[in-house]
C-alpha cells in the first residue's frame, strides 16, 4: 500500500506528519506512506523546511492520498481551472484509491469534485468557506462515506489514519500499530477510543 501525504507550502505539520509516522507503522505489511509535495522542499507554517519524497503527481498512482492543511489551501484551492493551478496535476480515482483530507484539505476535495454531496469535516477556519463552496459542514472529528473520508481539527488526523490502517490492513493489522502509537499506561484505552470513532463509518458497517 503506497500513500501519499500531499503536503504544500505552508502546511501543518501535525497533519502531515502525525499521519505519516502512524501509517509507516504498517511497513512490515508493505505499507509505505510519503511526502508528496510540488516542488522539491516545502516550509511549513511555523517554517519547518522538508524535503518533498515524491513528486506531487505520486498521488495519481498512489493506492491512497492524504491532502493536508495549511495557510495557503485557500489559495490553492482558488487558482483551480486556471493556467499552472497545482491541482490541475492531480488526476485521482476513488474507484481505486483511498483518499482523505484533513481540515482545509477537504476544500480542495471539494474543488476537484471529489466530495460530491457527501458533507466533511474541517477545521474551524475552513468551515466557512466549505459552506460557500456548498458543502454541508459536519461537527465531528471525522466522517466518511465510501472510499473518500475528512477529518477536523488538528489531531484528528490520528483518525484519517487509523481509517485507512482499518480499510487497507484490517483491524489486526490496524490495532498493532496503533498500540505502538498510543501512551504508555493508556494504549487499550487510546486504541479503542480510535476504532470506536472510525469502525462506524466502514464498509461492513
Amino acid at each position: 500500500m503506497r500513500v501519499a501525504i500531499l503536503t504544500f507550502d505552508g502546511f501543518n505539520e501535525l497533519d502531515s506528519f502525525i499521519a505519516l509516522g502512524l501509517l509507516n507503522r504498517l511497513s512490515a505489511q508493505g505499507w509505505k506512506a510519503e511526502i508528496a509535495s510540488p516542488s522539491k522542499h516545502v516550509t511549513s507554517m511555523n517554517g519547518v523546511t522538508v524535503k518533498a519524497q515524491q513528486p506531487l503527481e505520486f498521488a495519481n498512482e498512489a493506492d491512497a492520498v492524504i491532502f493536508g492543511s495549511g495557510i495557503y489551501t485557500r489559495a490553492i484551492a482558488e487558482d483551480h481551472g486556471k493556467a499552472g493551478a497545482l491541482l490541475d496535476r492531480l488526476q485521482l480515482d476513488p474507484l481505486r484509491q483511498l483518499i482523505g483530507a484533513q481540515c482545509s484539505g477537504a476544500l480542495l476535495l471539494a474543488r476537484l469534485g471529489l466530495l460530491a454531496d457527501m458533507p466533511a469535516c474541517t477545521d474551524l477556519t475552513t468551515k466557512p468557506w466549505l459552506v460557500e463552496a456548498g458543502v454541508r459542514v459536519e461537527e465531528a472529528p471525522f466522517h466518511a462515506r465510501g472510499p473518500i473520508a475528512t477529518a477536523g481539527g488538528c489531531l484528528a488526523s490520528q483518525y484519517l489514519a487509523a481509517w485507512m490502517m482499518l480499510r487497507g490492513a484490517g483491524e489486526v493489522a490496524a490495532r498493532q500499530a496503533l498500540h505502538y502509537a498510543a501512551p504508555v499506561g493508556e494504549k487499550e484505552a487510546y486504541v479503542e477510543r480510535l476504532l470506536a470513532v472510525v469502525r462506524p463509518f466502514l464498509p461492513s458497517a
